[in-house]
């Protein structure tokens, strides 16, 4: 049929808002001299403090070996440090130093705006049923 628009796939516009957040989030966080995919890691570690390298990757959304490298660059930031987890003496526990909690902090109003550019045109209600449609989505594929 000439003239007829087909909608995108849900997962077309989830990857469109995926990528146009992790550009404005670089864009926000350049000036600092880390990336979209260090800020987000430094934030799982804000909520989470001393995660395995392994389990900071899954939070993270990055591989086990991006992960590796992405900790590196930030310990030697001074941003994390990696210690002995007592439990397990193989295994480095990765922890947010002072100067990663600053460097959040210095941004929590930055990135809270961009949040809420991002439902500025939804209502209060609206923006409840988004969070809650997002988490049911991520639940519904996260299962084997």
């Amino acid at each position: 049929m000439v003239g007829t628009r087909i909608r995108p796939s849900l997962l077309y516009m989830v990857k469109q808002v995926e990528l146009v957040v992790r550009a404005r989030l670089d864009e926000l966080v350049k000036p600092a001299g880390i990336t979209a995919l260090q800020y987000t890691a430094l934030t799982v570690l804000e909520r989470h403090d001393g995660l395995s390298a392994a389990q900071l990757a899954r939070d993270s959304f990055v591989t086990a070996q991006s992960m590796a490298d992405l900790v590196r660059s930030l310990e030697g930031r001074g941003l994390v440090r990696r210690e002995r987890n007592p439990r397990n003496r193989r295994e480095l526990l990765i922890l947010l130093t002072d100067a990663g909690r600053e460097l959040l902090a210095g941004f929590a109003d930055p990135v809270r705006e961009l949040e809420e550019r991002m439902v500025a045109e939804l209502t209060a209600h609206q923006e409840e049923q988004f969070r809650q449609a997002l988490s049911k989505a991520w639940q519904a594929l996260s299962q084997p």
